[in-house]
């Protein structure tokens, strides 16, 4: 025999779960439909807009050291690299021609947890344009707040970081940020 529900046995809802539920989800959604069609390579880092962190590192293979306050006056690309990374050999080549066809942009290299060695090598083996620096500490990824690579920053001649791009750049990403850092883009 069927029994009908009444609206006493009918299931109910809980107010407070439902609240409760609403108020988690809510504003996640909100989140994720804020940031539909952003760039996910951008990151927006609380250095943009000040003075990129001053340093002081020794080329891979030895020699005088670069330090970024002798790079005022012209804009720079600094990234953030290692040999065991895949996307850094990916973007390496388009870094390389970067480099090569903008002689007025300085484009540094520092190596992030990796070995004086191979990182020697993997250049003599795909040849660069710009120097590579050891961060043999580690303080220099720290101070640009670097969680991995490739993470590059591009900075402007006044020695102010307008953008840090996380992830493998391509020679249009590169031209189109380097604009920024010239100026071009503010």
């Amino acid at each position: 025999m069927a029994t009908a529900l009444t609206s006493a046995s009918a299931p109910r809802v809980n107010r407070r779960v439902l609240v409760a539920g609403l108020a988690i989800a809510l504003p996640l959604v909100a989140v994720l439909v804020a940031n539909l069609g952003r760039d996910p390579h951008s990151v927006r880092s609380p250095l943009i807009g000040r003075p990129a962190p001053p340093f002081r590192l020794v080329p891979v293979g030895g020699g005088a050291p670069v330090a970024l306050e002798s790079l005022h006056g012209k804009p720079v690309v600094i990234n953030f690299w290692a040999t065991w990374c895949v996307p850094c050999f990916q973007e390496h080549a388009a870094l390389v021609e970067a480099a090569r066809s903008l002689p007025a942009v300085q484009f540094l290299g520092i190596v992030y947890e990796d070995d004086e060695a191979q990182t020697g090598e993997f250049l003599r083996q795909r040849g660069t344009a710009y120097a590579s620096l050891m961060d043999k500490d580690g303080k220099t990824a720290i101070a640009y707040g670097v969680f991995g690579v490739p993470e590059t920053f591009f900075i402007d001649p006044e020695g102010r970081i307008v953008e840090k791009h996380v992830g493998p750049l391509d020679r249009g990403a590169i031209l189109s940020l380097v604009a920024r850092a010239r100026g071009g883009g503010r």
